[in-house]
């Protein structure tokens, strides 16, 4: 089987011949390269050269971090505009959002030691500002550029699959864009209503999102507002997000599409939160060390149907650490194959940079030796 047929072979509930292998190496592929990774900016041609890197290498190809396969209008009488600029010789990106009850603006900081955008400003504060939020985002025009999908799904071919990336709910833009978590949750006391109001419209809004995504030519989905159970433990879901993503992935697997969500950081009660909803598929799943669940335990979270993509957390990728330990958590990974074939081997959430590049091949080669059925 091709890595692509052993990708879809899981989601389809077919064994395998292999356990499928991908990687998200975008981030360190960039860093290594030294090449631009810019927020403010889109691909819509494929990333070649990575995707080139991902076959030569015989690493499954899935997510395309900074691509755009659809287009987002606002109406006339909000105006949105990014750009750049240098503060005390930081490099800084600006998002502004400017609407008839004002202008709200985040920012983020370059960091050459972690080749990342950090947020240095949040951009609500007030109940006026989140008004201003609701005013955009609620009112947001999708348009389809189901061509941009089907040049990089030519392109990746039986290299792997191209997931379809929708991005943040209400409740992801507000935490991780535009509030913070910190922020959010004092909004939940200090302006209940609005906040209210605000995630309903804006959901609602991107609900129309998920409709377009129904008639697209992907065959995989990817969601989710890089969960974590200590964010949104499963109370805090039940109450804002849960009935998104509830109809988010009805609308999705109604359509014929598989739909995976994007869990990088606590797995306790966030595996089982997906799994109940009926999500096919728990991306970026990082056990111990650095995660809070072993192997075994994400695995007796989760169930035998629920697919597990994940497995070796990003600490473990770095030449400081001791070869055997990464070793030894890749085939910790594949044992899961005594009990299920429905999961895949990834790293948990992204390589890192500076991760050692020969780990990539020592990883292939436990997979082609240890994941066979």
């Amino acid at each position: 089987m091709t890595l692509r047929e052993r990708i879809l072979a899981v989601y389809r509930g077919q064994r395998p011949d292999v356990i499928p292998f991908m990687l998200d190496l975008s981030h360190w592929f960039y860093h290594r390269k030294r090449l631009p990774w810019d927020l403010d900016s889109v691909y819509v041609e494929p990333e070649r050269e990575l995707i080139d890197y991902h076959r030569h290498n015989g690493v499954g190809f899935y997510l395309p971090n900074l691509a755009a396969f659809y287009s987002v209008r606002y109406p006339t009488d909000v105006k949105v505009s990014t750009y750049r600029r240098d503060t005390g010789g930081k490099r800084e990106i600006v998002w502004r959002i400017e609407t008839a009850d004002g202008a709200i603006e985040r920012v983020r900081t370059w960091h050459e030691q972690t080749y990342a955008w950090g947020i240095s400003q949040w951009g609500i504060h007030d109940e006026r500002d989140l008004r201003v939020f609701l005013a955009a985002m609620s009112r947001r025009e999708y348009t389809p550029q189901w061509d941009r999908f089907r040049q990089w799904d030519e392109y990746v071919g039986d290299a792997g699959v191209v997931y379809l990336p929708l991005g943040y709910s209400a409740v992801g833009h507000l935490m991780h864009s535009w509030m913070g978590i910190e922020g959010f949750i004092y909004a939940t006391v200090d302006w209940p209503q609005c906040l209210r109001e605000t995630v309903d419209a804006v959901n609602a809004n991107t609900l129309q999102l998920i409709d377009l995504a129904c008639e697209s030519p992907a065959e995989i989905v990817i969601m989710g507002d890089n969960f974590s159970s200590d964010v949104q433990p499963p109370s805090f879901f039940a109450e804002w997000s849960r009935p998104y993503y509830a109809e988010a992935i009805a609308r999705l697997h109604r359509a014929g599409k598989h739909v995976a969500v994007h869990i990088d950081g606590r797995l306790r009660g966030s595996l089982q939160m997906f799994r109940d909803l009926g999500a096919d598929c728990a991306d970026a799943v990082t056990p111990t060390p650095m995660g809070d669940l072993s192997v075994e335990a994400c695995r007796a979270e989760a169930g035998e149907l629920f697919i597990l993509s994940g497995g070796v957390s990003p600490d473990l990728w770095l030449p400081e650490v001791p070869l055997d330990a990464f070793e030894e958590k890749v085939r910790e990974w594949l044992e899961q194959k005594q009990q299920t074939f429905r999961f895949i081997a990834n790293a948990g959430d992204q390589v890192p940079p500076g991760a050692e590049e020969r780990r990539i091949a020592v990883m292939r080669d436990l997979v082609d030796e240890h994941g066979a059925f």
